[in-house]
């Protein structure tokens, strides 16, 4: 109260004095700071986005080297079917096996064509040089066929169980069946299984250690397929 009076006694001089009113302050609301926040969150994504590239998604097709010819091919004609591949490998990303159990996919980084279509072809394409028959028919080519050959994939996966020794890992079978005919139980099968180990951990080592494995099994079908020795018909 001692400044009030004071203010009294001044002013009964004719002295004029005006004190200063404490200013309130009202906080201001969080939800009124909320656009600002959302706009500083955007602009550091935004610099984000911009300073660090996105991962770039790798293809890769087997391209096996061709097969030299036999020396004596078998009269008649074979068809290639299609090559399945087992459910675990069957998509168009890499699989990696890490333990037992345990697999792991890549997203970015696959096969430019599903494994099943891919084997398919380029097997038609190997045997379509080697000439183990007089005449090779690949999928999609319309030809009527004396024998027809089918396959299936069991494994295909780089394998990192062991550290730093990663090896390329492909199981194929294939049937050899009598075209056109009711009973279709193959007449000559065999289990073709390559394991080539990969220069490193990368995905471009295992397309190429994967390569040289598929190259082996069909070099191998080859010269098998023209020892075979045929039912009668």
């Amino acid at each position: 109260m001692k400044n009030g009076i004071r203010a009294v006694q001044l002013a009964k001089n004719g002295v004029g004095v005006i004190f200063p009113r404490r200013r309130k302050i009202t906080p201001t609301p969080l939800f009124a700071l909320a656009p600002f926040f959302t706009l500083a969150v955007a602009a550091l994504v935004g610099c984000s986005a911009i300073t660090r590239p996105s991962p770039v998604r790798q293809t890769f097709l087997l391209e096996p080297p061709l097969s030299q010819a036999v020396a004596q091919p078998k009269a008649g004609a074979l068809r290639v079917g299609s090559i399945n591949v087992a459910a675990p490998y069957r998509g168009k990303a890499f699989v990696y096996r890490m333990t037992d159990l345990k697999f792991e996919t890549d997203f970015y980084v696959e096969f430019l064509v599903p494994p099943a279509a891919m084997l398919t072809e380029q097997t038609a394409r190997a045997l379509e040089r080697a000439k183990p028959f007089a005449r090779i028919a690949g999928p999609g080519i319309s030809m009527d066929s004396d024998w027809v050959l089918d396959g299936f994939a069991s494994a295909l996966y780089a394998d990192t169980r062991e550290a730093g020794k990663p090896a390329a890992e492909l199981a194929i079978t294939y049937y050899l069946t009598t075209a056109g005919g009711f009973e279709q139980t193959p007449f000559w099968t065999h289990e073709y299984r390559e394991r080539v180990p990969m220069r490193d951990a990368s995905s471009t080592a295992y397309a190429e250690a994967l390569n040289t494995a598929f190259g082996r099994i069909v070099d191998a079908l080859a010269h098998d397929l023209a020892g075979v020795q045929l039912p009668k018909r």
